[in-house]
Formats: structure tokens, sequence, C-alpha cells
């Protein structure tokens, strides 16, 4: 199988390298981060939670874990132990926060686990200041073209080979599928991907009994994505509130599932404070050309404002414009709470569409851009432009991670 560095393992290098404090790394299933992770510990370093021999050290205790990987030997270099699947042992904080506390200094520390780790770490502060959180994705053009730390946004980029792009563009940038180029398999591992997700992860997770409807809701998500959410709607298609289905989506949202974007309106003359869209994370589930190309676009987008922000770059959030007149433009990149840069989405080249110098005008984002799937790649870089420009995909998304 092909295995591809991932930008990740250069961000966590760094990390480990230069600061004190853990690094917890959350993200949806089978996205890479065991893989990742397990590549950082020192000979000795990596304990899984669900393995009986790991499950006795970690009960063990500080001394035990420090013993399996040295740290009373002279180094060059500061031992790193990783926690896999952590969060299923009860007293998980107060285990990392003591060992934080107490040995800092000898060992680095990282932990992942399932996508049900960004969950549990909300559930109090007892950790607060004593680790960073990365947030790791798919595959993305980026990462395909320059796997190594990134740039706000990369002065420079690398082509994307056309079989990668093709590759991104059908299967998808789960590891899985995209390495394996089977549509077949493809089939399989998504159905038995999201079982696990609703089946296990949300079983565990919640006090949600009715599997049955959120699956449904799931088939009907897909269909959703791009699209303003009707909470109504899908309550009455499903037979449950309103406030029921809000919740559901607000699991599956925690579960990487998919993700809202939610408009934009501070400044924007007449905005309406709409339903948010929806968007899948794995735009390789999607039939139609036109949403599977937004989608792709939208989890590059949400891909690049978590990493900018987790790489200590600002505050970024991914909105979208709309106003009274319909006017509206897919996406736009707020950066320290002020626009930065508008996209709109287009499989093919159709003309520049006026809405991107009309939200422009009206919010002063510096730049405007439509990224359109067909055209061929061009080197030169969009972000000296601070014109709506019309910008192929295959020059615009490489400068993301």
């Amino acid at each position: 199988m092909d295995h591809r560095r991932r930008l990740y393992s250069d961000l966590l290098q760094d990390h480990l390298a230069t600061h004190r404090q853990m690094a917890f790394v959350a993200g949806p299933r089978q996205v890479g981060k065991t893989t990742v992770c397990r590549a950082l510990a020192s000979e000795g370093g990596y304990f899984n939670w669900d393995d009986p021999a790991d499950r006795k050290t970690i009960l063990a205790g500080r001394d035990a874990i420090l013993a399996s990987v040295g740290t009373d030997r002279l180094s060059d270099r500061v031992p790193v132990v990783v926690f896999d699947e952590l969060h299923k042992f009860a007293k998980w904080k107060m285990f990392l926060k003591g060992l934080f506390d107490s040995a800092a200094d000898r060992v680095r520390i990282v932990v992942t686990g399932s996508s049900r780790l960004d969950v549990f770490r909300r559930g109090g502060d007892s950790l607060m200041g004593r680790y960073f959180l990365f947030r790791m994705h798919p595959f993305s053009a980026g990462e395909l073209a320059d796997p190594s730390i990134p740039e706000c946004p990369r002065s420079t980029t690398r082509p994307v080979e056309d079989r990668d792009w093709q590759a991104l563009l059908d299967h998808g940038g789960y590891p899985e599928t995209f390495t394996r180029r089977d549509r077949r398999f493809d089939n399989r591992w998504q159905s038995l991907r999201l079982r696990q997700l609703v089946r296990e992860d949300v079983r565990d997770l919640t006090r949600i009994q009715d599997l049955d409807r959120l699956e449904l809701l799931t088939d009907r998500l897909e269909a959703y994505s791009g699209s303003s959410l009707q909470y109504s709607t899908l309550a009455t298609e499903l037979a449950v509130t309103v406030d029921t289905i809000r919740r559901w989506i607000t699991t599956l949202t925690s579960l990487h599932f998919g993700f809202l974007v939610r408009p934009w309106f501070k400044n924007v003359a007449k905005s309406l404070r709409k339903e948010p869209k929806w968007y899948l994370s794995d735009w390789s589930r999607i039939d139609d050309p036109g949403r599977r190309v937004e989608t792709l676009v939208a989890c590059h987008l949400k891909k690049a404002v978590d990493t900018w922000e987790d790489c200590g770059f600002g505050r970024f959030e991914l909105r979208y414009l709309r106003d009274k007149d319909k006017r509206e433009v897919d996406f736009v990149v707020i950066k320290n709470k002020s626009p930065w840069f508008l996209v709109e989405v287009k499989s093919d080249d159709q003309g520049l569409s006026p809405h991107l110098r009309h939200f422009q005008d009206q919010i002063g984002a510096p730049h405007a851009f439509q990224v359109v799937l067909s055209l061929p790649e061009v080197k030169a870089d969009p972000f000296q432009r601070h014109d709506p420009i019309i910008v192929p995909a295959k020059s615009f998304l490489p400068r993301l991670p």
C-alpha cells in the first residue's frame, strides 16, 4: 500500500521539540491518528488501553511508564510516550494530570484515540494549560503536494500529480480509500465505518437509543451536503422533534461525520441569520457533481482553518454569506474576527460571479476567489491579487494545508 508522509508528523515533532504541553490528537475514525502518533513514540513508549499488557502498565502508574522508556538513562532527546484510546479509562484526566505535573520535564506526552477524544476533553478544565489540541483531517491537495509544516497561506506550491488529484476527487482523502483506489472497496469501507460510528461511537458517547432513526438521518444528510439545514423538514420526515434533530446533528458533528458552516453577518447590509449549511466530511459519498465539488472545497477550507489555528497563526472561522436579495457566496474565511478571503465554487468556468465583488466591497475582505474545478493549473499566486478573480482549483487548493 502507498504510505504517504502526513503533515501532522512534522507538526507533532515540532511541538514535542519545543513545548512541554501534551499533544492531544483528535479526528475522525480511520484518518490515520494511530499510525502517525505511534511513529513518534520512543522505544517502549506506546500504550494502547485496549491492550491488556499496556493497560496493566498504565494502571501501575507513573514509575512503570517512565521505566518503560528509560528516563533514568542519559539521552540527547526527551522520550515520547503515546497513549492510545486512553479516554476509555474512567480516571484518564486525573491520570494525565498527575503524570504531566510530576514528569513533564522528563517525558513528552501524546494522547490520541477515536473521534470521541475531542468530545471527552470538553467535559472539564482539569487539564487546562497542560495540552495543545491538534485536529487531524484526511488527505488534501495541499498535504499531497507538500506535507511539511504549512505557511498561512503557502507562498509557493508543488503540483499535485494528476493521478493523485483524480484519486482525491474519486475516492476521498481517507488514507485507506485514497491509497487503494478501488470503488468496490470504498463502498464496503464506507458502510462499515458509518455503522461503527452510529452503532458504537454514538452508543458509547450518548444516551441516544433510537439508532435506527439516527441512521436514517445520516442517509438524509448525505443528500443535504452543501445545503442549508431545514431542521423542521428533517424532524417531520423522521417523526421526531426539531430539538431532537438539532441534538443528533450536534452529535454527528462532534464525531466528524460532517460539519456546519454558519452565516457571517457583521457589517453586511440586509444580511439574514439563516440556518447553517451542512457539509459531509467525505465528499466521495456524494453523487451530485456540483455538491461533490463544493463539499471537496469546503473540507479543504475546514482543514485549513483548523490547521492554521492549531499552528498558532491566529483565530479562524469558516462561514458563508447571503443577504435578503438572495445574493450568496459559498464561503468566507474569517481571521482574527475580520474577513480575509471569499470563495465561490464552480465545476466549470461560467464567468465571474458578480456576488464576489458585491460582498467584497461590503465587508472589505482583501481577497475574493472563484475556484473552478475544470481549469488547468497556473503558477501565479492568487493571494497576490486583491480584485475578484477566477482561480483553478489545482492552483488554489495546494496553497492550503
